[in-house]
């Protein structure tokens, strides 16, 4: 694969949060910074198509202060097409990782999870797919 270069000029407020990105995340440099951007950019605008797509959603949020629980599990019902499977796993005493393995349109799979982390709760979700 050939590499090209190319300049970039940035307003020095965006240079400084791309300095810190860079430092937070570990890369070498801003290229590589930059190019990580650039491709998940990409691939999540992939994602709102129709393309088959298998992957996680994980939620951890504090199981004892609410019903979340079953508020999560309503959703999923809502979604049966596309959930194949769910598991928990207690962090501490409080805490709780919900993992639900998901396949389907990738378009749904994000509205699921995008459904799913905005409930109130939630105090971290991601969403991972890949093509299948």
């Amino acid at each position: 694969m050939a590499v090209n270069r190319f300049g970039v000029s940035l307003e020095s407020d965006l240079l400084e949060a791309l300095d810190e990105y860079v430092a937070a995340n570990k890369f070498p440099n801003r290229s590589q910074a930059i190019r990580y951007l650039i491709e998940k950019n990409v691939a999540e605008h992939k994602w709102q198509c129709n393309n088959i797509v298998a992957g996680a959603i994980a939620l951890i949020f504090n199981f004892s202060k609410t019903d979340l629980q079953a508020r999560i599990t309503e959703v999923q019902a809502k979604y049966l097409d596309c959930v194949l499977s769910a598991q928990q796993f207690f962090l501490t005493e409080e805490k709780m990782l919900v993992v639900i393995s998901v396949k389907g349109p990738s378009y749904k799979l994000t509205e699921l999870s995008d459904t799913l982390i905005a409930l109130k709760g939630i105090e971290h979700g991601k969403l991972i797919m890949s093509k299948v």
